[in-house]
């Protein structure tokens, strides 16, 4: 019982035989583990493990799947059981009702289908910020029955708390001044932030995030991917919907320093517009610094972008560092 995955699974499920554990692949966020359970009767569920025994995570996001999911907006994994105060916290959910984007994405034949799961995406996020809130604040968790639990504060605090985390779970310090560069920009424009909407933001829209269900469509037809559920809720917290726009955008279409197709950029967009008749208000004006923001995903895990990049990390370090100064200039 010394492996945190191995004591959790026991005490999630005392009475169930474990026929095999499967990996779910590699993930960015340090501090949590996540496993494939398939039981000896055939059924499955997802173990998310906080392996470091810290379960802010862990009931962060049971809270927000049982309210995203008494509203029936988006569609989200359905939670088995958990327990962010175990001495090893867990969160078992069962699997998502849906094929993960990623796949789907990476199996479609036309840009025109990739379009649609894009656009599908877009509808997901505009649904799910329709839910407004008094004020911004961090997630400390919720029930079912009287809605989430926040910790309060200006939306600029809060956006500053998430560049926090992001430098928590990095995974290099080479470049820990584009840290304080991005701190100091978020300062510079409390102005502009404040007075931004507050909506629930899901915090990391991103393929492996993502999953599908599908409609429409026969034999040799394009399917209707008109209908996207997200999961991995565990840096969710309540903020301005164009940040977790542009941060979508910007994980599913661009490249480490460099922009996607415009047609996929613009299909995330109108699957918002769709929904929502609009961007959310305000996003032209904080656009640029939720793009300064997102510099912090490449300078953070450079080490993470040299292995799918194959490229030396002196020049990744050349190009993000100009790109850095770049997005500073164009707030």
């Amino acid at each position: 019982m010394d492996d945190p995955v191995t004591a959790a699974l026991a005490d999630a499920f005392p009475d169930r035989t474990v026929a095999e554990l499967v990996g779910v692949g590699p993930s960015w966020n340090g501090g949590n583990e996540t496993v494939g359970v398939a039981f000896a009767d055939g059924r499955r569920a997802y173990l998310k493990v906080a392996v470091e025994g810290d379960g802010s995570r862990i009931g962060r996001e049971r809270a927000v799947l049982d309210h995203v999911a008494a509203r029936g907006v988006v569609p989200v994994p359905r939670v088995l059981t958990a327990d962010p105060n175990a001495s090893v916290p867990y969160l078992a959910t069962a699997p998502a009702p849906g094929r993960d984007l990623l796949e789907v994405y990476e199996t479609v034949d036309t840009d025109r289908e990739r379009e649609s799961l894009l656009r599908g995406v877009g509808r997901a996020l505009a649904a799910l910020h329709e839910e407004r809130f008094e004020g911004h604040g961090e997630i400390t968790g919720g029930r079912r029955e009287t809605g989430l639990e926040l910790d309060p504060g200006s939306w600029t605090d809060v956006l500053l708390a998430t560049v926090e985390r992001t430098r928590e779970i990095s995974t290099t310090d080479r470049l820990a001044d584009h840290f304080t560069a991005v701190i100091d920009c978020i300062e510079e424009n409390r102005d502009r932030l404040d007075d931004a909407p507050a909506a629930l933001l899901h915090g990391d829209i991103a393929k492996p995030n993502a999953f599908v269900v599908d409609g429409g469509g026969g034999a040799g037809a394009e399917r209707d991917h008109s209908r996207v559920g997200l999961l991995d809720w565990e840096l969710a917290h309540v903020g301005d919907p164009a940040r977790d726009l542009v941060r979508a955008r910007d994980q599913l279409c661009n490249d480490f320093d460099s922009e996607g197709p415009e047609r996929f950029r613009e299909a995330v967009y109108g699957g918002y517009r769709e929904w929502a008749g609009a961007l959310p208000d305000g996003f032209a004006d904080r656009e640029p610094v939720y793009r300064v923001v997102r510099v912090l995903g490449r300078s953070g895990f450079l080490d993470q972008w040299e292995t799918y990049l194959d490229t030396p990390r002196e020049e990744l370090e050349e190009r993000i560092e100009a790109e850095l100064e770049e997005r500073i200039a164009a707030v």
